[in-house]
């Protein structure tokens, strides 16, 4: 059984995070109970001096001029979250959404917001039995909060929209009902509290940061065997070059391609009388390429991990004082150009990746018969997969464009400078995706490579992939339907199986 990863409040670790993303379950620590009761009544005191406070008792963005009688703010707050589940698009992904009720129950749980414990622990419940709203896609501009995406998760909250459930996607009322829940009546501030914050951004870009951890790893594996493949040489790994540059990223893949080619037979070869002086930079830059996109990566991570911790709702309550203290915390800024960071590094992983597919089916580079076919003419070989991974690379660059240098005003003005992180943080599982199945492309022409070089073989981990991957597709001798190779080779690179498959390796991890 999956150990329950406890959220403890401005400190959950980036590997939690991950953890809950890949479907663990999460509860809070419950020593946060007495900070949030706190700041509930902190919410009652500030009502109770009867001055106008945004969004306790005013309306909101532009109509935070407009004061709200008494007897109005449990409408207030209704109306708000009814008002802004305004979505449109797909579904997010069920782990995203997940994902993004554990960042909004760990942020709203640091006691700064305002929300009744109540109401915490029916997000917890929810979370703990897999009510997961249904959250359109497309919404948000990433300021001023994530205000559309998470308002369909309040929305399910109170008994409006639709949830997936162990039991199917349902009606909310339903939905809560099939877990034994009852909507909430939210209070004073509670609507705002759950609709603003950068969760829905944060969760999507999480989400990205992990599969390209994942990815590169795959990526450094199949680097290695499309290096054997090509009779390439392992002497730009050489940690001396490395050290000389400093870059950490450049020295620990180095280190990775090192062992993952020790031992090569394959490699020892051609260590004597090689005329080829120096490799393609598909080859011989992996380290300086690969480091880079490995050092821009854990620099997003540090960014996302901040923001996971942090309290990004508006205004945020300090019991201490009373005091409802507007700001601009939901202003997704940071996550935003970390997102743009994840996009380029899977970007250069994908386009490397490619460039190593392109070098091997080139007999003139190579070495290797055309299209990596015994027969080629009457067979195609890998020359149409090749050109798949072309089309992915391109679609990817197109999508790298940089979020964050647009925007669009917004609410009448009022908001008038926002992040877009929210769409570009959404389109880094699509591009995960694109790069994944070029490495699955790659994996399988390095594979056919090095098969020409029998009876020679890699190095005892690259073997390892090799008979991984040839338990699922075996060797192309004559042309066949192409994709369900491409299919099950993707299929191995998406559940970590390759990378499983080298065993103990120095392979690097984002912390």
């Amino acid at each position: 059984m999956t150990e329950t990863i406890t959220l403890v409040p401005g400190a959950v670790p980036l590997g939690s995070w991950r953890a809950v993303y890949r479907g663990a379950p999460a509860a809070l620590d419950p020593a946060c109970t007495a900070a949030v009761a706190e700041s509930a009544a902190a919410i009652a005191r500030i009502l109770a001096r009867g001055e106008p406070v945004y969004g306790i008792n005013t309306g909101f963005g532009k109509l935070a001029s407009v004061r709200i009688d008494a007897a109005d703010l449990a409408t207030l707050q209704r109306n708000i979250v009814l008002s802004h589940a305004a979505g449109v698009g797909e579904p997010s992904p069920v782990p995203v959404v997940r994902l993004m009720l554990a960042l909004k129950l760990a942020s709203l749980a640091q006691g700064a917001s305002g929300v009744q414990p109540e109401t915490l622990a029916l997000l917890g419940a929810m979370l703990a039995r897999d009510v997961i709203p249904v959250v359109p896609c497309q919404g948000s501009v990433g300021a001023s909060g994530d205000l559309a995406p998470l308002a369909h998760m309040a929305a399910v909250m109170i008994g409006v929209g639709e949830a997936f459930t162990p039991a199917g996607r349902l009606p909310a009322a339903e939905a809560l009902a099939s877990a034994g829940l009852a909507p909430a009546c939210l209070g004073p501030k509670e609507g705002l509290a759950l609709l603003n914050g950068t969760q829905f951004s944060t969760a999507n870009a999480l989400a990205g940061l992990f599969e390209a951890e994942a990815l590169l790893r795959a990526a450094l594996v199949a680097g290695a065997l499309a290096t054997d493949a090509a009779r390439g040489s392992d002497a730009p790994f050489d940690p001396r070059i490395h050290a000389l540059r400093r870059h950490r990223g450049q020295i620990e893949t180095a280190a990775a391609l090192r062992a993952l080619m020790d031992g090569s037979a394959i490699r020892a070869s051609h260590l004597v009388g090689d005329e080829r002086v120096q490799d393609p930079y598909c080859l011989r830059c992996q380290p300086q390429v690969m480091g880079a996109c490995l050092d821009l990566l854990r620099q997003a991570a540090e960014t996302l991990a901040t923001e996971a911790n942090g309290v990004s709702d508006n205004p945020l309550i300090f019991p201490e004082t009373d005091e409802a203290l507007s700001g601009g915390n939901f202003h997704a800024e940071p996550v935003a150009f970390a997102a743009d960071m994840i996009a380029m590094a899977l970007c250069e992983i994908g386009s490397l990746s490619e460039r190593r597919i392109a070098m091997l089916v080139d007999p003139a580079l190579s070495g290797l018969p055309a299209f990596l076919t015994p027969k080629p003419g009457l067979n195609s070989g890998f020359m149409i997969p090749q050109v798949t991974a072309a089309a992915l690379v391109s679609e990817n660059k197109q999508r790298a464009m940089p979020a964050s240098v647009d925007s669009i005003p917004t609410s009448a003005n009022q908001e008038d400078h926002v992040s877009m992180a929210a769409h570009g943080a959404r389109r880094l599982l699509p591009m995960a995706e694109n790069a994944a199945a070029v490495v699955a492309i790659e994996v399988l022409a390095a594979a056919q490579g090095c098969d020409f070089h029998a009876p020679l073989t890699s190095s005892p981990a690259l073997e390892a992939v090799r008979a991984r991957l040839r338990a699922e597709v075996p060797p192309l001798d004559d042309d066949r339907h192409f994709h369900p190779d491409i299919a099950a080779a993707l299929a191995l690179v998406r559940d970590g199986s390759l990378v499983a498959a080298v065993g103990e390796m120095p392979l690097p991890v984002l912390g």
